[in-house]
């Protein structure tokens, strides 16, 4: 965290917390969502700045109930997320690099969703591959140790055949894109609590 965002939570500890007016999209862009945004429920605007890019990364933090937010100086700014906490993509120098710019390493554990979408996890990390790379990606696809075919790959994430899936050597577990939240123990899209 930006010692300018800790003196400001030092000096004013009581700010109001903000939802809905940011969010990470699934390839990793942070979108600002004005009112319009908001009340049509659109992405927002990319933001592009590489500075505030840059601030919004470095305090880019979760709270105790998995609701990951922009420290703002002394305000919480929730951010929606449209996929998991945190997008990875493939780098040929880095390897797995996340949308932070911070390398994952060689991940733990994967899933794949109904849906198509690879999750990777390290340690706390948990990542949804940008889907611009999953062309680059397949290949490394194993079904029982052997590359696996588009209409076979298709059959597995719909559950119609077994299989043992790896990437990397790491095996893929199958996961209904709608479970994603509670397996990962992540908030999508955070409210303010409601009061006691």
């Amino acid at each position: 965290m930006d010692d300018i965002v800790k003196q400001a939570l030092a000096k004013w500890p009581n700010v109001p917390h903000c939802y809905g007016w940011l969010a990470l999209d699934a390839r990793g862009n942070w979108r600002m969502r004005d009112e319009r945004a908001q009340h049509f429920n659109l992405p927002g605007d990319k933001l592009t700045n590489a500075a505030l890019v840059g601030f919004i990364t470095r305090n880019y933090a979760v709270d105790e109930r998995g609701c990951w937010y922009f420290q703002n100086g002394p305000q919480r700014v929730y951010v929606q997320l449209e996929a998991t906490p945190y997008i990875v993509r493939t780098d040929p120098s880095a390897g797995w690099l996340l949308h932070t710019g911070a390398p994952l390493g060689p991940p733990e554990a994967a899933a794949l969703t109904d849906a198509g979408a690879l999750i990777l996890q390290r340690g706390e990390v948990v990542a949804q591959l940008d889907d611009r790379d999953f062309a680059h990606v397949l290949p490394r696809l194993l079904m029982d140790g052997a590359p696996v075919a588009d209409e076979v790959l298709l059959e597995w994430m719909e559950g119609r055949s077994g299989g043992a899936l790896t990437l990397d050597g790491v095996a893929v577990e199958r996961i209904g894109a709608d479970q994603l939240a509670a397996r990962y123990g992540f908030v999508s899209m955070p409210s303010a609590p409601t009061p006691p």
